[in-house]
């Protein structure tokens, strides 16, 4: 048994050529095209040199050369490793020389930063998407040569965002991609045709490369892939693409929200709706949920495969902060300072377990002890059990303010904050202080109606003395954001190190 995104591919290929597996924004392409497509990059990679297990990087935007690209990659038995095309020249550095590849594929908006590495790395073959891997779309290939490799064999390296460390590379088998979709759709259950997936956010993270390419061609669906996150373009298509499955961040749903054409949009046909990277606002589950769309929570990390959890529907609604109980075969775990299980209703760290597991992170033996220790993933993320073992994510332990020994989540002053009128977006971290060591300052970006003293007074309503922010500076900036979607905190964090100094306490 091989059970690879191959295998599928190929299956589909032969029973239904004609189905259209990835719509880009209007330029369709069928699985029998793709596959033949895949079978061109293959040969061009095999051509340069690349043999299975060698690694295989992708820089670009979105588009349909990227999925071919990682497809002909696959068919090779290549490790699939692909970059983050906002990084500059330097952060490239860093992962070409973690990773190694023997081909870099890139696109015209990449090209210099990439010519900077090359020229200082030149250990690597460049292509470029939108000549050779395009030109290879036209006309026929012959199939690539058969492998059946070993479910426990590399196929794709996915790093992470790096809030909180340098990218790590987190390393996916084909097991651990068949078995956390196989446990996934045991739970949610497959649409027939396979589902109808909107993606906006980019291909190089888990939710792109798994949870969007390799999930659609296991599934046999349809990607109805973006080059970005246009609102009013991501509405239009899940109004009349008829899309079944969207995965997204609350920013992205506040978006679409507030398109002028979002109270006309007929989204009935979405029926699953999974929120990660940050708790909803209790009004926005109230605003899809007016439209017939059920906003559920889910959990999870690249670690973990992507997705550990997710609250069933007939609950969400009931309980939309609660993220679910596992699977079918992925366990939950909230353990004290020494791994202890902790009773119901107690907060600690979240530890996972189940078939999308990694097994280590690419050539970092140390940090994959700490992850793994025990055979339990180390998530590094707060949460508390209920008595039935619902999940409720609390906050990163990382992101934890300490102020006078007390425990502070800022996502709890977030989420209040995201409540009061005026508020566009908001973060809290901590800052220093000579009291308490660490005290929580709340950077706005919110209308001219919203004050200081309107934002104290909002807190002092909700939250307990010690949490209120005692810093409050406004931006009229966006706050910057990584490629997820999530609130970049770590940047936030330096650049604003300084509150104490420059900005006086507002209570």
């Amino acid at each position: 048994m091989s059970g690879t995104v191959i295998d599928a591919l190929a299956w589909w290929a032969r029973t239904k050529p004609d189905f259209v597996a990835i719509d880009f924004d209007g330029d369709e392409l069928t699985y029998g095209d793709l596959n033949t497509w895949a079978d061109g990059v293959a040969a061009d990679l095999i051509s340069v040199g690349v043999t299975a297990g060698d690694r295989v990087s992708i820089l670009g935007s979105n588009s349909l050369e990227w999925c071919a690209a990682a497809l002909g990659a696959f068919k090779v038995g290549a490790i699939v490793a692909p970059f983050n095309q906002r990084m500059v020249a330097r952060e490239l550095g860093v992962l070409v020389g973690d990773c190694e590849p023997k081909v870099v594929f890139y696109d015209e908006t990449t090209k210099d930063r990439l010519d900077e590495v090359h020229s200082v790395q030149p250990t690597f073959a460049v292509r470029s998407l939108d000549d050779e891997v395009r030109q290879l779309r036209r006309g026929g290939h012959p199939p690539s040569p058969v492998r059946a490799p070993d479910l426990d064999e590399a196929t794709a390296i996915v790093y992470t965002s790096g809030t909180t460390s340098a990218p790590k590379g987190v390393v996916f088998t084909h097991g651990t991609i068949a078995g956390v979709m196989h446990d996934f759709h045991l739970v949610e259950g497959v649409e027939p045709g396979g589902p109808r997936q909107l993606m906006v956010l980019p291909l190089f993270g888990a939710p792109g490369l798994i949870w969007g390419i390799c999930r659609i061609v296991l599934h046999g669906g349809t990607l109805l892939l973006q080059p970005g996150f246009d609102p009013r373009r991501a509405l239009e298509v899940l109004a009349t693409k008829r899309v079944t499955t969207l995965i997204a961040v609350p920013l992205l749903l506040e978006r679409m929200a507030a398109e002028p054409g979002f109270a006309a949009a007929d989204l009935r046909s979405i029926a699953t709706a999974h929120v990660g990277g940050a708790r909803v606002p209790a009004e926005l589950l109230k605003t899809w949920h007016a439209k017939g769309v059920v906003l559920r929570q889910l959990y999870g990390q690249t670690e973990i495969g992507g997705t550990a959890t997710v609250m069933p529907r007939e609950e969400a609604l009931q309980s939309p902060e609660k993220c679910g109980w596992g699977s079918v075969f992925t366990k939950i775990r909230v353990v004290d300072e020494n791994d202890v299980d902790v009773p119901a209703g107690t907060p600690g760290q979240i530890l996972l377990r189940g078939p999308g597991m990694m097994p280590g992170y690419w050539r970092n033996g140390v940090a994959t002890e700490a992850a793994l220790k025990g055979g339990w993933l180390h998530t590094g993320d707060i949460g508390v059990l209920d008595e039935r073992g619902y999940l409720t994510f609390v906050e990163r332990q990382k992101d934890m303010i300490i102020s006078g020994g007390l425990n502070i989540a800022p996502m709890e002053i977030e989420m209040v904050l995201q409540d009061m009128p005026g508020v566009a977006e908001v973060a809290v971290f901590g800052v220093s202080d000579p009291k308490f060591g660490e005290t929580p300052a709340a950077l706005i970006n919110a209308g001219a109606s919203v004050s200081t003293d309107a934002v104290v007074d909002w807190c002092n309503q909700r939250l307990a003395d010690f949490k209120v922010p005692r810093y409050v500076v406004f931006t009229e900036e966006p706050l910057p954001r990584l490629a997820s979607g999530k609130i970049a905190k770590r940047e936030l964090r330096d650049t604003y190190a300084d509150i104490p100094e420059r900005h006086p306490k507002v209570r």
